[in-house]
């Protein structure tokens, strides 16, 4: 009698298709062959293509107008003539939308007095981005773009001095507004100037003569036109700047010089004095010998 083994695994069961490959396309249904748009394509989302109260004809009028440019006429004689559906079927298409939020219609009267339908479009009922707005504010906030002037870069940092007093920043400011005379594309502002003075003032601080920094910063200029001169003093003022002068000790000072003793011609007592004469007492007592 053959024995019972309780614990035996069981055989195993055979998979189904879908279990042995998941991601192998399916038998039935549905088969997506897609390729990824990189132009003119438009984005539509799922609630509407797949609503569940929408007409065919309501989705398909949905996705032509939001594909389409703004300004584009979607009224009803214009969609009829695009499509083979006709005036009636548009119309109803047309109210399912406006009816679940996709579509508003408003009638304006132009400065002529002319009766026109404004259509605006949205691709999420509930939500707003702001088109019409935009599109009504685009050009007077492009205008006011091309109106106002770029933001001017900020000029490049220049060397301090350690210390800024006013007479030596404004011998670096007399530096400066005398470049121009060597060259007038040297030419500076007054802002331009007060943020080169500091740097100037630096060298003028390491014992570099008015001249010789006059010399280091127009000499070897470009040919080309200067765009930012001040910004290429500033480089310059940066790149040469000299190193510190040597310390230089102070000079110990110089002793005062010994006089040799003198007799007094009053009192016979000795002094030091450059000449013979009376000492200090004699001649608090006889001024008149002074």
């Amino acid at each position: 009698m053959d024995a019972q083994h309780p614990n035996a695994p069981t055989p195993a069961t055979s998979r189904t298709p879908d279990e042995d490959h998941p991601h192998e396309q399916p038998l039935a249904g549905v088969v997506h062959d897609n390729v990824r748009h990189t132009e003119s394509f438009t984005v539509v989302g799922n609630h509407l293509v797949q609503h569940e109260e929408l007409s065919l004809l309501a989705i398909g009028l949905s996705c032509y107008i939001q594909s389409v440019r703004q300004g584009t006429s979607v009224d009803i004689k214009t969609l009829a003539a695009r499509f083979p559906e006709g005036p009636t079927r548009i119309a109803a298409g047309l109210r399912e939308l406006e009816k679940h939020g996709y579509l508003q219609r408003t009638c304006t009267r132009t400065s002529t007095g002319r009766i026109v339908t404004r259509t605006v479009s949205r691709n999420r009922p509930g939500h707003s981005g702001g088109g019409a707005r935009e599109t009504a504010s685009r050009p007077s906030a492009r205008r006011a773009a091309q109106e106002k002037p770029p933001p001017r870069k900020r000029l490049p940092a220049v060397p301090q001095p350690s210390h800024p007093a006013p007479a030596l920043l404004q011998a670096a400011v007399d530096v400066l507004t005398g470049l121009r005379r060597r060259d007038p594309r040297l030419l500076l502002s007054a802002t331009d100037a007060e943020h080169l003075a500091p740097g100037v003032a630096a060298w003028l601080e390491r014992e570099v003569s008015p001249t010789a920094v006059r010399h280091a910063l127009t000499e070897n200029l470009p040919l080309e036109p200067l765009i930012r001169p001040a910004a290429f003093l500033a480089h310059r003022l940066t790149a040469q700047l000299p190193p510190p002068p040597p310390f230089r000790p102070p000079a110990p000072p110089v002793p005062e010089p010994r006089h040799p003793f003198q007799t007094c011609d009053g009192c016979d007592r000795p002094f030091r004095a450059p000449v013979p004469g009376r000492c200090r007492d004699c001649r608090t007592d006889h001024p008149e010998d002074a």
